[in-house]
């Protein structure tokens, strides 16, 4: 029994020490240049990783859509703020299996966007979810929906902000790789009116304090996982669906899922 519990007593002080530091800023140990040199090395000596997908290629060529396709729409729409989360969820079938288009606030995929947009107007009941990193340019992905003639200027289409947000981390407490930078800061600090309006003051705080999190700091199956609940949980708002919540007063429907995971 002594050497049990001598043996338990680290694990329970390294928990309870981890649980204090876990909304604490972090550094990378590794570069990403070093990680490259290692996968490039282990690629050289055991051939390449199929499933490891490369950095999404510009394409300004618009694709051959046939006129029978585009004569439909979608009822949903994921706009993600980097094209390399849109690419990873195209490359994991999310489109197909969810019945949704995705697309990333900077065009990805180019080919295939004015068609897809198109297409999309065509639907006046059509959801939109916003997935973003939590600093101040994600912050600022569905402001930058509903104000952007290239988007949803004047709609009244409903879009949920299924996150990263400084909500979601405070009360989530586990799980976050929290980065923190000056820029991050200063950009806080310049965020317009209307974006800081929707979120608190602790959330305003955080940001300000230059802490960040990126999405690509989560597994692939969290961030689908999280999206497929957000979906799930849009279609029955009418039932008070406690994980979505309302914010904002600006005449939209805005909704946040209060968590991420």
């Amino acid at each position: 029994m002594i050497f049990v519990v001598m043996g338990m007593l680290p694990i329970y002080l390294g928990t309870r020490q981890l649980r204090r530091i876990q909304l604490l800023t972090q550094d990378f140990l590794i570069s990403q240049s070093q990680v490259k040199d290692w996968l490039d090395r282990w690629q050289q000596i055991n051939g390449s990783i199929l499933k490891i997908l490369p950095s999404p290629k510009q394409e300004n060529t618009p694709a051959t859509v046939n006129p029978d396709v585009t004569a439909y729409s979608f009822d949903r729409l994921v706009v993600c703020e980097s094209a390399s989360i849109a690419q990873l969820l195209i490359a994991n079938n999310f489109h197909f299996e969810n019945n949704c288009a995705i697309l990333s606030i900077t065009g990805y995929p180019q080919s295939i966007f004015d068609t897809t947009m198109q297409m999309l107007r065509r639907n006046p009941d059509l959801k939109v979810y916003a997935i973003h990193d939590c600093n101040p340019q994600g912050i600022g992905l569905v402001y930058n929906l509903r104000t952007n003639a290239n988007w949803f200027l004047n709609s009244e289409i409903m879009i949920l902000d299924i996150g990263l947000t400084p909500r979601q981390i405070i009360a989530t407490k586990r799980g976050m790789f929290i980065q923190s930078s000056p820029e991050s800061a200063q950009a806080a600090k310049q965020l317009p009116e209307e974006i800081r309006q929707s979120l608190s003051a602790e959330e305003v705080t955080w940001l300000e304090s230059g802490k960040f999190v990126e999405l690509e700091s989560f597994t692939p199956q969290r961030i689908i996982k999280v999206l497929q609940k957000g979906i799930a949980g849009s279609q029955t708002l009418e039932s008070d669906d406690s994980s979505l919540l309302l914010v904002g007063d600006t005449g939209n429907d805005m909704y946040v899922v209060q968590s991420f995971g």
